[in-house]
């Protein structure tokens, strides 16, 4: 590691492998990026993003990339959550998510949390590109500081297309230096646990999702295409991977 950071990268691509399963002929990682291919359900290939080492650290820059080809199933999670930390670089640090699903593929990204260290400084940049008949299953989970601790900076854009055209377009941005408000009533109430579910599914064109309250601070909206959204809030991790979970399990 240098005071320039580290910049690393992880590739995954997905393909139809011909007799009703899913190759992964690109399955690259750098530094602390690194892929594990983990035993597969059905048709689905799975991959565990590991983290061979602490960060994002000030000043680092970590990309991953996945590419789900017609046909092809793909399932990615993490082995433990990341941890955005201050480290001896100055400077922000940036991870982006870059993801593309072809016409009759399936992603289901659902890795672990991203907890902001007190004093660290993280820009979240996720960017999803969807052909017409893509099934998606997109959690993000967020924690702001660990136990007893103050959150670092956070700043967080998630961006999902189909077909070229913006299903959803986001940005949030929490802790120190964020603008004024971040942690009113307007927005985060007081709590330390924010996440959000994507499902976009050709099933949801006939039977669209109706709005609906999930909860005391969660919520299930329509978005202007085949696809949920579920925004919530909680006090800690735990109860809000239990609230996703359970809208999971009524999306798909």
């Amino acid at each position: 590691m240098t005071t320039a950071g580290v910049r690393a990268t992880a590739r995954i691509g997905a393909r139809d492998d011909g007799r009703g399963g899913t190759s992964l002929p690109v399955l690259e990682g750098e530094g602390p990026l690194a892929l594990r291919r983990t035993r597969a359900s059905d048709n689905e290939a799975r991959v565990m993003l590991v983290g061979a080492m602490s960060g994002p650290l000030g000043g680092d820059h970590f990309t991953v990339e996945a590419e789900v080809a017609q046909g092809a199933r793909l399932h990615v999670g993490s082995a433990a959550a990341t941890i955005a930390l201050p480290g001896q670089a100055k400077g922000e640090a940036r991870y982006d998510v870059r993801l593309s699903v072809a016409e009759g593929g399936e992603l289901r990204w659902l890795p672990e949390q991203l907890i902001s260290a007190g004093g660290s400084d993280l820009y979240v940049s996720s960017r999803i590109e969807l052909q017409r008949g893509a099934r998606l299953v997109f959690r993000e989970e967020q924690v702001l500081g660990r136990a007893g601790e103050e959150p670092g900076r956070l700043t967080s854009r998630l961006t999902v297309r189909l077909d070229g055209r913006p299903l959803l377009d986001q940005e949030l941005a929490c802790g120190p230096g964020a603008p004024g408000g971040w942690d009113g009533p307007a927005v985060l109430g007081g709590h330390r646990a924010l996440g959000q579910l994507v499902v976009v599914s050709p099933e949801f064109a006939r039977n669209p999702v109706q709005a609906r309250l999930l909860g005391e601070s969660a919520a299930l909206t329509p978005l202007a295409g085949p696809a949920a959204l579920v925004s919530a809030l909680a006090p800690d991790a735990l109860r809000l991977r239990r609230v996703l979970d359970e809208a999971l399990s009524d999306l798909d």
